[in-house]
């Protein structure tokens, strides 16, 4: 409303017209005497019909109308009251003459202004009706009506009608207790007594009851003994609960003393509010009944009595009683009686109590026999000729399967042909030859037809069917071919002989058959199995089946022969009650059959997977509770308990519908620990005392401050805690399909749960897919799979529309396809268009979008569907030699049966002109050759499939065409070789790379691969590919990684395989150096440690390039070719070149420590065994963390080089950082040791070989350092995309030729170590050229003295132009310190 304290009144129009005239009611007219205004005020809203009516049926017909008009003031409200009252009735319109009456107009809803609010009430006699007042607030102190009932005032006029309705009149029927002595007169209706206490009570009850609204009078029907009871009766409209108790105490009042009135005994019952009625409506013997119960009072206060037991009804396993309030609305009341019998039939009460209301109604159960009709003897000829057996229930009722059985000593099954619409099946039977036994009169079989209503009921008929051989049948006699079958019941063979040669052979082979002796009772879920031997090792089939005749599906059973017996042994993993029953083990030999049962009795259990648990986890504080439950879908006698820790608890049993749960209201309080995580789980134990645990509920106990978030649904929770619910407890709305599947994530954000991921399951999808569960543990399994198939693809189909927003349902339906993929060992076309078209629908464009969900979780999900498409492909068989072919917009299936001789060449294309998309598959004739006859070759194509599966490696480049499946039905043990075309007009400027889908890559994820697989052909819009297996084929394409075939990667190769030439004969020969001038180099700790490090550092990268090398020979670039020795390369590649950067940290802080630590003197020993220490046991630590907390995710290397990986766990920082931190460290230590040297303090003189060695070191780190550094600089450089070539082929050369550095700078500059060769090998020329040094030192400078840059070094190193040679060994010195320094600083 516009205005906030406006005025409105609203009233009711009844109208009545007749045929020859149409409704045109002109409502301005009646109303506008009524619109009052007040001047200067905003005009008037126009007019609010509420319900506009208009007809011209043939009889007259009584309409109402409802109308609102609005006022700005209150005084205006009175007189249109008033002038409606004055009205005389009926009045007629103006439309058509007479035919058309105003019968009354009646005020039944007034707003007014309540300070700031506006308050609508009802008339008199009119109140709102009750969805109003469950949706709206009431007025405070106005809400005069019991719970549940309509209200007198509402807050604000509702924007929808109705408006206020009128209340109708109900019957109260109440009782009193008078605390008198009863006198038998009062039985009398015609005494004094009685008529007196009649009259005296009724005048107190009209004084009493006259303030209820509506009162009309009350009636004293009755007294009866208990004291006195009086029985009355009173019309009126509903009271309100305080308004009955104030009239009864006006009852009280006014009756006179001497009745001695129990104010505490009134008692009221009304039978109007309640509404009783059964499901079904045709109730048979064996029905689960269903009577429910409806009340619009708010109460779970309900009983049930049996009238003609006389008794209360209460919970047990044949009867079960439920209440709940739905939607705030509406108390229901379930009465379940199961299996029910003709003695459950007769009368139900079903009462409720509110206070001192009483609400019941009764209702009648009549339970009818179930009649089934059929001829039960028949007799049926074994000349493959179809006999018919019928049967008809008399009741027609609602059924939900006629199942046909048979019981005999021969199995000859039938085809059904059921209408459940007329309640009748008809059975074929086609007996022949081969199935009948010969040589007696006949052999009599029990055919039962079971019909089974929606409701459980079973009944069945037996029909008798003697069948006779031709060969029995005096006019055939001779003329038919004749066969053998043995019987053996419980390890007895029986055997009958026909007379034909080919018979006695097959008696010769007559069998003896054993059977595991021990009886076999297990419970749901355990295993067993039955061993079945003979004694005779020759046959031609063995099999399994049901005493029904249903063959047990072959993956169940195995069969050995050995040279004097044979034996087959039926394994069941998983027991489900579908397993209960009579086993038959049959051997046959050509038409013998040797056959021995077995008896199984399967126990009910619950599966755990079964086991429904609420909640998954649950937060509760320590001072407050939280309800547990376990639900399973079968009611059966189970005892149940919950378990915490050591503590167990009793379960309540709840029953709703097909779900039974079991609770338990837990109280922290109850449990001695606090602020504790704890495991609870129910226990459901069975009859067979076996017993099965649920899945573990996880329960936080936590302080009460600690709680953030608190729903009543969800539970209480911790900020930012993340909790896991199953969907079908959460508030998502129930579905009449079944329960909702899958899990809801909250997270409690500040003081609300938010959802953080819905993987709910349509209630439809959840449904199929706990019976595909179910199927694959059925022994029947491939019987039941076609028609599974087939709803699954309508199921699929229907709720296309909302899978496009549900990642869960699209999840479950690949979950479904996987699980019904490991099922089939064959696969008809039927089939096969059925499994398709549910993958058009998941791969249609609508839902890619969902499939991007499962790319950002990185799950496999679409691996797995291509996997399971895939089985159904090469179980596929074709019927006949036809190519077959299914074609949908997202997926194309052809296929081919492979003949005899001479096979014609396999090739079939696909065209997808919505994507642009084309391709083609050939195989040549020769390879079809090495199939075996009869193979199906089956190509599927998919246009969408591509932008779903995972990138490659690098994680750039993209499938951007067709992947194509191709697979053939029998296996393949040649090489196999396949030629595919792939059209695309975006192949322009791209790098291409034939690749097949290995489901084996990224723990077993999938992901792209290319061995086996080449470009043969690249045209402008194709390219062509061969492949020498068969599975998913497709291209890559990526934007600017080099191509394994570019001139660049050529390039980076050749400089890599040279530069690691050079670069490990360099090291190996830096080792034999230091080898040779070892003793000679290392006379003192200084010398002896800088050459321990730089022999190390050798050494080390030495190993690394091997391993390098190794590395390369097991990785094609995309992925490697042998996994396990991919990452033994990765690991030591890691470990060895960090032990070069740790040797040359050694070494650095080795130089520091002489320098700075000059009268500190540290053992030989205790230098070697830090510098081992740091030198391989901090890389060793490194390298083994790194592996051991990537590698178990599979994430430890690249995909595209065995080397530590960086797009997803930068595993690469394992050995980046540490390289950094050590080539800052050297070049800081670098800068020390330049500044001690060239600024000297007194006292900082170590011995001159001393200082000779530091020179040394210094000028191995200054050179060493910056290029190791700038070699892993430009590495980095090429990780990002788009860097220039010139990084690769900078930190191609830059690495290769490390061991060549190594060798150069860290030994062969070493001038003591050129001084220790020249004395090795030529003794005689060192001392000629030795003398002419030291004559050149003696009179002239290191540098020419004409140089100014000469003359600085000269004067930076205390030298004056002219040395002092007054002993060789000092000049030496002075000039080796002077070219160390040199060789330093350049």
């Amino acid at each position: 409303m516009r205005f906030p304290r406006r005025t409105a009144l609203c009233f009711m129009i009844m109208v009545v017209h007749s045929s020859q005239a149409t409704l045109n009611l002109n409502l301005e007219s009646v109303v506008h005497p009524l619109i009052l205004r007040e001047h200067g005020l905003a005009e008037e809203d126009p007019l609010r019909q509420k319900r506009a009516v208009a007809t011209n049926s043939a009889a007259a017909e009584e309409h109402t109308v409802d109308t609102e008009i609005g006022f700005e003031n209150t005084s205006f409200l009175e007189p249109p009251k008033a002038h409606l009252n004055s009205l005389s009735f009926p009045l007629q319109g103006n439309s058509a003459g007479q035919a058309t009456h105003i019968l009354s107009v009646a005020v039944t809803t007034v707003c007014r202004p309540s300070g700031n609010e506006i308050w609508c009430s009802g008339e008199t006699g009119y109140k709102w009706p009750q969805e109003k007042c469950l949706h709206s607030i009431t007025c405070p102190e106005h809400d005069s009506s019991l719970t549940g009932h309509r209200c007198s005032c509402l807050k604000g006029l509702p924007s929808k009608g109705p408006f206020c309705q009128l209340q109708g009149d109900v019957t109260l029927r109440m009782s009193v207790r008078l605390d008198v002595g009863f006198q038998e007169e009062l039985r009398n209706s015609s005494s004094a007594l009685y008529r007196s206490y009649k009259t005296d009570l009724e005048t107190a009850f009209r004084k009493g009851y006259s303030i209820l609204p509506g009162f009309k009078l009350v009636t004293v029907t009755e007294f009866r003994p208990g004291s006195v009871v009086v029985d009355y009766e009173i019309k009126t409209m509903t009271p309100s609960l305080e308004l009955m108790h104030r009239a009864n105490e006006q009852v009280g009042k006014n009756l006179n003393h001497t009745y001695k009135v129990d104010d505490n005994s009134f008692h009221v019952v009304n039978n109007n509010e309640t509404k009783l009625f059964a499901e079904p409506k045709t109730i048979l013997e064996g029905d689960t009944v269903t009577v429910v119960c409806e009340n619009e009072i708010l109460s779970t206060n309900v009983s049930w009595y049996d009238v003609k037991m006389g008794s209360k009804i209460q919970n047990s396993s044949r009867f079960s009683v439920n209440t709940s309030v739905l939607n705030n609305m509406t108390s229901v009341s379930h009465l379940i009686i199961y299996n029910v019998t003709r003695g459950d039939a007769g009368e139900y009460i079903c009462k409720l109590t509110l206070d001192i209301f009483e609400y019941w109604a009764k209702i009648k159960i009549d339970v009818k026999p179930m009649h089934i009709s059929a001829k039960e003897e028949t007799k049926v000829m074994c000349d493959n000729n179809p006999v018919f057996l019928n049967c008809c229930s008399v009741t027609n009722v609602s059924w939900s399967a006629i199942e046909w059985k048979q019981e005999g000593k021969i199995s000859i099954p039938g085809n059904t042909e059921t209408d459940l619409g007329s309640s009748c099946s008809r059975y074929t039977l086609k007996a022949d030859g081969t199935q009948c036994p010969s040589g007696s009169a006949g052999t009599t079989v029990i055919y039962t037809c079971e019909f089974t209503s929606t409701h459980g009921a079973r009944g069945s008929k037996n029909i008798e069917v003697t069948f006779t051989s031709v060969g029995d049948n005096p006019s055939h006699k001779g003329g038919v071919h004749e066969f053998l079958r043995h019987v053996m019941e419980m390890s007895t063979v029986q055997s009958t002989t026909g007379n034909s040669l080919e018979t006695s052979k097959a008696q010769q082979q007559q069998a003896n058959l054993t059977i595991t002796p021990d009886p076999i009772s297990v419970s749901e879920g355990q295993n067993f199995s039955i061993k079945c031997s003979s004694d005779v090792s020759n046959y031609d089939e063995v099999y399994w089946n049901t005493s029904a005749g249903i063959k047990i599906y072959q993956r169940f059973y195995t069969a050995r022969r050995y040279p004097d017996k044979a034996e087959s042994v039926l394994t069941v993993k998983t027991a489900t009650r579908e397993w209960n029953g009579t086993y038959r083990c049959i051997f046959r030999y050509k038409s013998s059959y040797s056959v021995v049962t077995k008896d199984v009795t399967v126990h009910p259990l619950p599966l755990e997977t079964s086991i429904v648990v609420d909640p998954l986890e649950a937060t509760v504080s320590c001072k407050g509770s939280h309800r547990f439950q376990c639900c399973v879908e079968e009611d059966e006698d189970y005892r149940v308990t919950f378990q915490m820790e050591s503590i167990i608890f009793p379960a309540a049993k709840e029953v709703n519908g097909k779900q039974v749960c079991y609770k338990y209201n837990f109280k922290a309080s109850s449990v001695p620990w606090c602020s504790q995580k704890v495991d609870v789980f129910c226990r459901f134990t069975n009859t067979a005392n076996n017993s099965v645990q649920s899945p573990s509920m996880k329960v936080h106990l936590v302080p009460e401050e600690n709680i953030a978030c608190q729903d009543p649904i969800i539970g209480a929770g911790e900020p930012e805690k993340v909790v896991q619910k199953l969907c079908q407890f959460s508030d998502i709305p129930s579905s009449p399909a079944g329960p909702t599947g899958g899990i809801l994530t909250y997270k409690c954000v500040g003081s609300q749960w938010k959802v953080k991921r819905n993987d709910c399951i349509f209630a439809p999808i959840n449904s199929l897919l706990q019976l595909a569960k179910a199927l694959i543990k059925s022994p029947s399994q491939d019987q039941k799979l076609p028609k599974f198939l087939k709803n699954l693809s309508i199921s699929t189909g229907k709720v296309q529309n909302e899978v496009k927003s549900s990642p869960g349902s699209l999840g479950a339906i690949i979950s479904i396809l996987d699980l019904l993929s490991t099922v089939p060992n064959q696969v008809n076309s039927d089939m096969m268009k059925h499994v398709l078209s549910t993958v058009n629908v998941i791969l249609s464009q609508p839902i890619l979008n969902t499939w991007k969900v499962f790319q950002q979780q990185r799950t496999n999900q679409s691996s797995q569907l291509l996997d399971s498409v895939e089985r159904f492909s090469r179980a596929f068989q074709s019927e006949g030699n036809a190519i077959s072919s299914v074609l949908h917009p997202h997926v194309q299936m052809k296929s081919m049966v492979v003949k005899s001789g001479h096979p014609n060449i396999y090739e079939q294309s696909f065209v997808f002109s919505d994507s642009d998309l084309r391709g083609s598959v050939v195989i040549d004739t020769c390879q079809l050759e090495h199939l075996q006859p009869g193979s199906s070759v089956v190509t599927m194509a998919f246009p969408t499939i591509k932008t779903i599966l995972a990138q490659d490696a690098q994680g750039k480049n993209f499938a951007d065409s067709l992947v194509m499946t191709t697979t053939v039905s029998h296996n393949i043990t040649t090489p196999f070789r396949i030629s595919m075309t792939f059209g695309n007009s975006n192949l322009l400027n791209r790098k291409l790379q034939c690749v097949f889908w290995n489901f084996d890559l990224a723990n077993r994820t999938g992901g792209w691969d290319s061995s086996g697989c080449y470009i043969t052909k690249h045209y402008e819009n194709s390219v062509s590919c061969s492949c020498d297996h068969l599975t998913s084929f497709s291209i890559l394409m990526s934007p600017d990684s080099p191509d394994p075939g570019s001139l660049l990667k050529i390039l980076l190769d050749i400089i890599s395989y040279i530069g690691l030439c050079f670069s490990i004969l360099s090291l190996a020969a830096c080792l034999v150096v230091e080898a040779v001038v070892w003793k000679s180099v290392t006379k003192n700790r200084t010398s002896y440690m800088r050459h321990i490090c730089i022999a190390n550092i050798a050494a080390s990268l030495l190993v690394a390039d091997i391993w390098f090398i190794v590395a390369t020979a097991i990785h094609d670039y995309y992925y490697p070719l042998n996994e396990t020795a991919c990452v033994a390369a990765t690991f030591f590649i890691h470990f060895f070149y960090l032990s070069v950067f740790f040797w040359m940290l050694t070494l650095g802080l080795m130089l520091l420590y002489r320098l700075v630590f000059i009268l500190h003197d540290t053992s030989k020993s205790i230098q070697k065994t830090i510098a081992f220490s740091l030198g391989y046991g901090c890389p060793l630590v490194i390298s083994i963390i790194t592996v051991a907390a990537t590698q178990p995710q599979e994430v430890y290397m690249r995909k595209n080089a065995c080397w530590l990986n960086w797009e997803d766990t930068k595993a690469l920082l394992a050995f980046v950082i540490p390289a950094l931190i050590i080539v800052v460290v050297n070049v800081t230590t670098t800068v020390v040791v330049i500044t001690k040297i060239l600024r000297p303090s007194i006292g900082d003189k170590p011995s001159k070989q001393e200082k000779n060695s530091l020179f040394q070191i210094s000028k191995s780190i200054g050179v060493l350092t910056p290029l190791l550094g700038l070699t892993w600089g430009f590495g980095l450089a090429t990780v990002f995309q788009g860097s220039n070539a010139v990084f690769h082929i900078v930190f191609t050369l830059l690495n290769a030729f490390q061991g060549l550095f190594i060798l150069l700078f860290g030994c062969l500059w070493d001038q003591k170590v050129q001084e220790a060769l020249l004395n090795k090998f030529s003794l005689s020329r060192w001392s000629s050229q030795h003398s002419k040094s030291t004559s050149l030192g003696s009179s002239t400078p290191v540098f020419s003295m004409s140089s100014p840059l000469s003359r600085r070094f000269n004067n930076l190193f205390g030298k004056t132009g002219t040395y002092n040679v007054s002993t060789p060994e000092t000049t030496s010195s002075s000039f080796e310190n002077t070219s160390s320094a040199y060789s330093l600083l350049n």
